[in-house]
């Protein structure tokens, strides 16, 4: 792999650990709550990252914490550009990323089919065997 194509994944990975600190430790807009940023893409020129973040409670409170982050863009922006040393700070474009949602959804319906298919297996295999020596 070249370094050109390295470049974007190392800010990407810079980006994505430098915003989790600053979400948790530095922005105090109570529209933002439970937000967890889940990756970050950075385009090859390094000029835009595409942040994903996953967001715990209601659509509203969905919806409010995307407009808080969309509000807080510039001081994320400058908080980056103080980290990291590179001539100009990637443009922050914000994305739900409603992947935990699914995983759990899918696991809560995992959950109800293995307790289903428990409930119809009790009674079958019983009384095989009797009669027999």
């Amino acid at each position: 792999m070249t370094a050109g194509k390295r470049r974007p994944e190392r800010v990407a990975a810079l980006v994505q650990e430098i915003l989790a600190d600053t979400l948790t430790t530095a922005l105090k807009d109570p529209r933002i709550g439970f937000v967890t940023v889940t990756g970050v893409e950075v385009s090859p020129d390094c000029t835009h990252a595409e942040v994903r973040v996953s967001v715990m409670g209601s659509e509203e409170e969905k919806r409010q914490a995307m407009d808080g982050l969309r509000s807080a863009t510039g001081f994320l922006r400058s908080r980056l550009a103080r980290t990291l040393s590179m001539r100009s700070t990637p443009e922050l474009h914000f994305v739900l990323d409603r992947g935990l949602e699914h995983q759990a959804r899918i696991n809560h319906l995992l959950d109800r089919l293995k307790g289903e298919g428990e409930g119809e297996g009790e009674g079958e295999g019983e009384g095989e065997g009797e009669g027999e020596p």
